[in-house]
């Protein structure tokens, strides 16, 4: 075994390791963190594939906006684990099912691509002259910016609208803190803020009275 296959097993394993802590950590926070570890180790394998820009993209788009954008959120909304935990082996069953499909397709088709023919040696290229001639980079936005245009439009506007839905949750009201209504401010007259009250310049003064002597 060289030393790329055994880097691979070991990404392999973090990765493994990572995403079963992602379901099964309590704590969301810690779930966040250890799904930014498990795109981490994607990013690596990705890299041993040859294919770094699909690696960086990984890390600089999930790992630096949008897992940072899950844990402001996470942390902001002070979620009550208590009422989460409520009713997981009711709903677990259905859960359950769908995972299971989920796994049944995803080794159908993994099989499928093992079962292919292997093709001669003559045939097919080396990966070294492939690499040098392509450039993955190139190749990728010849693609998305053509083929998959609409794809990849709809995929913006639907980052777009989790980003505003994230704004929206951090703005709900809370009475530990004092906040002012913009719509308020606009509508706001010159009257409203000034209120002028007419007072006499001159005020007599107050007569003492002397006390009683006893």
């Amino acid at each position: 075994m060289d030393a790329k296959t055994g880097l691979f097993y070991v990404f392999a394993a973090i990765l493994l390791f990572s995403a079963f802590r992602v379901i099964t950590a309590r704590n969301p926070v810690h779930a966040a963190l250890f799904l930014v570890l498990a795109f981490f180790q994607a990013a690596a394998v990705w890299i041993l594939l040859k294919a770094e820009f699909l690696a960086i993209t990984l890390v600089l788009v999930y790992v630096g906006a949008v897992m940072v954008l899950f844990l402001f959120v996470v942390m902001m909304l002070d979620i009550n684990l208590d009422s989460i935990r409520k009713g997981f082996w009711k709903h677990f069953p259905l859960a359950g099912a769908a995972g299971t499909i989920i796994a049944l397709e995803m080794s159908y088709v993994l099989m499928g691509g093992f079962r292919e023919p292997p093709q001669s040696a003559s045939a097919v290229p080396a990966v070294g002259d492939i690499a040098a001639q392509v450039s993955n980079t190139k190749e990728l936005g010849k693609l998305l910016y053509s083929q998959y245009i609409y794809p990849l439009e709809v995929a913006a506007v639907i980052l777009l609208v989790g980003m505003i839905a994230a704004i929206a949750m951090t703005l709900r009201e809370r009475k530990d803190s004092k906040r002012t209504n913009p719509a308020d401010q606009v509508r706001v007259k010159a009257a409203d803020r000034i209120k002028l009250v007419k007072m006499e310049s001159v005020l007599a003064a107050p007569v003492a009275v002397e006390e009683k002597k006893a």
